[in-house]
């Protein structure tokens, strides 16, 4: 019997989408499922990918020869709606769905996934999505009879958890995204500058794609960082290899830290994940596609969005209270069962069927 084969379709391999596509390869292979990976455009996420056929291209011709050559039973298209069309025109006469991840505000979310509707109705077989609530409410308003299908992302938690490393001597609070304004990097550095005030000793550390985001973006970031007067306290990690993250985590826990995340919407959130599976702890904005991992003072804790304010006295309470910290990485730790590689295979497996 063949091997069922699939292909993922993204603009480029970066942040989140790129690890989903790796971690999701790696749980189908155990159940005899083929993946390949096709990406339009090279981003720094290619350092993270080994052992599964990725294909980098954005020319007709070239795609057109990987489908004749593979035959893929089912195809999935993240984001890019009129990629569906694209693929049609190219003559796949194989099931393709529509993927819906993180996409951006509530209101944009809503916009591309109106403009999308002509090219998922005609071209798609089905939707896929996160259980992220804005995405729920969005698709079943817009999409009623087209055919749904929604689950959990995946998250590896054997490949990625807590790794021993040296003591740091000052406690870190980490960010990780793109600046661009849903990731909110604003909301970062006014509240760096408020906590500097009153522990000022602290740390923060910045994860950052500097290929990605405008010149614009960029600009106003050293300016903020300058008038701010956090030249001192903010250090820059550019381009971090994916499996060294889960380092950097478990060191910013070990420090008395956390990740703070100022999102405004997420559809899941990695990041989130990633540093709950390293036991560091984290303070999060409700950006809705979190609320699948964090349950205030359960599991991690919530700010209200945009408040710093609420956000320095969370952050207090997390570095200070102990045993709440402890608690919270502890309940974090059991929590991420929910997203291991075989439930999500399952899910996945009653969708081609």
């Amino acid at each position: 019997m063949s091997k069922t084969k699939i292909l993922f379709v993204f603009y480029l391999p970066s942040g989140g989408m790129e690890t989903l596509n790796r971690q999701r390869c790696k749980a189908l292979v155990k159940h005899d499922i083929e993946c390949h990976l096709l990406y339009m455009q090279n981003g720094t996420g290619m350092q993270n990918i080994s052992q599964i056929p990725t294909y980098i291209t954005n020319h007709d011709s070239e795609i057109k020869k990987i489908l004749k050559n593979h035959q893929f039973d089912a195809i999935f298209v993240s984001s890019d709606m009129q990629m569906l069309q694209r693929i049609r025109n190219l003559g796949y006469k194989g099931k393709l769905f529509f993927e819906v991840q993180g996409l951006g505000s509530y209101k944009d979310a809503e916009k591309i996934l109106t403009q999308a509707k002509p090219f998922v109705m005609n071209f798609s077989d089905g939707i896929l999505y996160p259980q992220t609530p804005h995405l729920i409410s969005l698709i079943e308003a817009h999409y009623p009879a087209h055919p749904k299908f929604c689950f959990h992302n995946c998250f590896d938690t054997e490949e990625f958890s807590y790794r021993s490393t040296q003591r740091l001597t000052q406690p870190v609070i980490g960010w990780v995204g793109r600046l661009e304004l849903n990731k909110n990097w604003d909301d970062f550095l006014l509240f760096a500058m408020r906590y500097t005030k009153i522990k000022p000793n602290t740390k923060f550390w910045m994860f950052i794609d500097n290929t990605l985001g405008n010149h614009h973006e960029k600009a106003r970031f050293y300016k903020l960082i300058n008038r701010y007067k956090l030249t001192d306290s903010v250090v820059i990690h550019a381009n971090v290899p994916h499996k060294q993250m889960a380092e950097y985590f478990s060191m910013i826990g070990d420090s008395g830290g956390f990740l703070l995340s100022t999102s405004k919407v997420e559809g899941f959130g990695y990041a989130v994940i990633e540093a709950m599976s390293c036991r560091c702890p984290v303070l999060t904005s409700d950006s809705d596609g979190v609320k699948a991992f964090i349950i205030h003072n359960v599991t991690g804790k919530f700010y209200e969005n945009s408040n710093i304010g609420s956000a320095v006295k969370q952050a207090i309470e997390l570095t200070d209270n102990h045993e709440l910290r402890n608690e919270i990485i502890q309940h974090a730790l059991n929590h991420l069962s929910l997203f291991n590689l075989d439930v999500y295979a399952n899910e996945f497996m009653k969708l081609l069927k």
